[in-house]
Parts: structure tokens; sequence; C-alpha cells
């Protein structure tokens, strides 16, 4: 499944009625790693849920602030996960409206075994950059219901991509943050990210009949089930690459990345070896590959025979 034509792309800072009582605001923070920026979504049509109110920007602030209509309040602020591109706005919104701010926890919360030895041991940066001041009002778990007025949220934890995701129930559709996009797939970066568990949330949210994904970035999803099929394919092609590759010697991340993403910029390879590293320590678990040494990004592996 190709990645969409490019055509997304809103004015950032105005509200644009998705549907019925939901409404998306572009932030002004477009980059290589967050295409035109990210979604922020409003709930509601009384009391307003606002969902990844997005990068410590006062414009974004200001223009959020103004989509509330006069009969309207923010009642809840919702973050997907601690990735500096969406929860640090949500302390400066509360603080103007009073709202709660609501996630499965902080940066650290939900990260793996394995993802923790590698913090543990001193590895740092997982690419989009974390939230480390990140702190909500109140944690909510896997299964919890989000309620207002008009609306209902269902809470589907959704570790991979960091370990505090969380992806969104909402009738059939879902809001899917950084956990399902459609014009790229979506980072999985140690120590932040782990491919076991993005795998293993893959199938979760495979596992029920959506209509639509909204996601922290891009256009919406219309095709649900084909685009999760679609990033699980991608990620089983790119372990047997990596498995190809380990056969004929060992390698490390960045050698493996050098060998197997040829067309890529010289810039994006350090994103490329993190990415190939999350499938080393995946196989790893798995039993498929051995590290030579500590598990860290610079060990060489080694195919299982």
């Amino acid at each position: 499944m190709p990645q969409p034509p490019d055509d997304f792309n809103p004015p950032a800072g105005v509200a644009i009625q998705l549907q019925p009582g939901l409404r998306r605001i572009l932030a002004p923070n477009p980059s290589p790693m967050t295409y035109r920026g990210t979604n922020t979504y409003l709930l509601g049509d009384s009391e307003l849920a606002v969902i990844d109110p997005g990068p410590a920007d006062p414009a974004h602030l200001e223009a959020i602030l103004a989509a509330v209509g006069p009969t309207q309040r923010i009642s809840h602020i919702i973050v997907t996960h601690a990735h500096l591109d969406h929860s640090p706005l949500a302390r400066p919104l509360s603080d103007r409206t009073a709202a709660p701010v609501l996630a499965f926890g902080d940066a650290a919360a939900g990260r793996s075994r394995v993802m923790q030895d590698l913090v543990d041991r001193g590895m740092t940066g997982g690419g989009e950059g974390l939230d480390t001041a990140f702190n909500p009002d109140h944690c909510v778990a896997d299964g919890d219901r989000i309620a207002g007025e008009d609306w209902s949220l269902e809470v589907i934890h959704t570790p991979g991509h960091l370990g505090n995701h969380i992806a969104l129930g909402w009738q059939d559709t879902c809001f899917t943050a950084d956990h399902v996009m459609g014009w790229a797939s979506s980072l999985v970066s140690p120590p932040d990210g782990d491919l076991t568990d993005f795998m293993a949330s893959c199938h979760r949210l495979n596992e029920r009949s959506w209509k639509v994904f909204y996601p922290g970035h891009g256009a919406p999803i219309t095709e649900p089930a084909e685009r999760l099929n679609w990033l699980m394919q991608h990620r089983l092609g790119r372990e047997s690459e990596i498995l190809r590759a380990l056969a004929s010697a060992p390698a490390n991340a960045r050698e493996l990345a050098e060998r197997i993403y040829t067309e890529t910029p010289a810039s994006l390879l350090p994103a490329a070896e993190r990415n190939v590293f999350a499938h080393l320590v995946d196989l790893t678990e798995k039993k498929m590959v051995r590290p030579q040494d500590t598990l860290s990004v610079t060990t060489r592996f080694s195919c299982v025979a």
C-alpha cells in the first residue's frame, strides 16, 4: 500500500469539521517527522475534548481557544503520548481552561523491560523528542472510558511508538495518533519505541472493525484494515531483509542500515539505524538473532542457527 498523493495541506490554525461533533486544527510545526504538523482534534458539541493539544506554540494555543464557541467549554485535555509534538501545550491549555490533562502516564510509563534496560545503561534519544516534563492530572488505563456530555472514548493502550501511547476508540472510528498514519510508517525508535509492542498493538487494533482512523499527522485513513495490514507486512518485509543480510556475516545496526537503506539520504541514516536496531531487539526477543555483546545500538548481531 503506497503512500497517498501529497494532497493533505490544510491551513494551520483553522478548525475544520471532519464529521458532526469533530473538528481538526493543524499545528504550525511541519517537519520530516511531523509531515504538515500535528493534528489537534476537538470532539464534542458542548463539552469539548481536546485530543493532542500539540507543541508549545502560543499561536496554536490561541487557535484552539478561538475554536471554542460561546456555548462550549473544554472539559478534557487528552494526550495520546508524551512526544514534544503532542504533549507540551497540554499544561498551558489546562491553565487557561481549568480542564484536566489525561494520559496513560508520564513519558516513562508503559516502557517495556528491554527498553528500560537500555535506558538504565545510558541509551537516550528515540528521534522525536521525549517530553520528560509531561505529567498528567489523571492517568487512564487500558479499557477505561472517558466521557463528556455527548461523546465517549475508549482508551486502548497501544505501546510501540512510545510506551505511554494510547489510541482512542469513538464509535466505529479510532484516533490512532502516531501508531497508524497514512503518509508514512510509524517511527519505532529505541529506547522510546519497541517493535515487539508495536506489532502486538497493530494486531490488537486489527481485531476490531473500524470505519476510519484519525491519525496524529496527515489525512484520515478511510481503509483502516488495509493500512494496518500494510504496516505489519512492511515490518515483516524489513525483518526478512535484516535476516538475509545477517545470514552472510554478523553486523551492527549502522552497517545493516547502510546495506538496506541504499536510497536513503545520509541525513536520515541515524533514524534508519534506530529502526534497524528496533528490529534487532525484536528478533533477539524472538531468539532469531543473537547479540555478540551487551545489547546496544553498536552491538554486532548474528543469526541463530
